[in-house]
């Protein structure tokens, strides 16, 4: 196998069995976002149709619309000649990603007296498990457990199209976060501000919330920003 092919092989050979029933499509779609949004493939990565449709027990015609699906979700591109590849994000990307992210997240925020059931839970548990994974020196399952973190924030807007806007907008980030050469120092700061937002959220404190929640962005896009234009000088 190429570079890595053994790694992500294996982590592809469970979601074999959920790709059963509905739009195989459309369900191979989401698995594939899911492992580009873990890090399993990395940004300039060729995804191989042999490959993956021997791992995952599909035909390549099924493989093809899920490459054509993720394409226009902006995750991967497809350059003639050579295959189809994990997009590499520009800086006006990034920008554009935290437009995004505050268009969608401070709005589910601002819902939270009308969440479903259960929300707040998820929150909860995204944040338990960021800082058992830090205290496994697991700073990659950090960074997964943060994409739970807003996953769940989204789900207080109690909206279908919001929680799959917001999925796919966290796939695309998750390619920002190899620009950063140290995972844990920039991982390492948002388990705190994740507690302390899940704590406000806890407490009801909608007013609050907006303003950190705010304040998180501006932090986040800015360290980014900075180690995307040092790494282009």
């Amino acid at each position: 196998m190429a570079r890595g092919e053994d790694t992500w092989a294996e982590r592809l050979a469970e979601d074999r069995v959920a790709l059963t029933g509905g739009s195989r499509s459309q369900l191979l779609a989401g698995k594939l976002r899911q492992r580009i949004t873990e890090g399993v493939f990395r940004p300039g990565e060729r995804l191989s149709e042999e490959a993956l449709s021997e791992a995952l027990s599909v035909s390549r015609n099924t493989l093809r619309e899920a490459f054509r699906q993720l394409a226009q979700e902006g995750v991967l591109v497809h350059e003639f000649g050579r295959g189809v590849f994990v997009r590499t994000l520009s800086i006006d990307d990034v920008r554009d990603i935290y437009t995004m992210r505050r268009i969608l997240e401070l709005a589910s925020v601002r819902n939270l007296p009308n969440a479903p059931a259960g929300a707040l839970d998820e929150i909860r548990l995204a944040v338990e498990t960021a800082e058992e994974a830090a205290a496994r020196s697991d700073w990659g399952g950090v960074g997964s457990a943060n994409m739970r973190f807003h996953q769940a924030v989204a789900e207080l807007a109690g909206s279908h199209r919001v929680r799959e806007a917001l999925r796919r907008v966290l796939a695309e980030l998750r390619l920002v976060f190899v620009v950063m050469d140290d995972l844990r120092e920039f991982h390492e700061p948002y388990l705190k501000s994740n507690r302390e937002l899940y704590e406000m959220l806890a407490a009801g404190d909608v007013a609050g919330a907006e303003v950190a929640f705010a304040q998180y962005f501006d932090t986040a896009e800015t360290q980014l920003l900075t180690a995307y234009a040092k790494q282009r000088s």
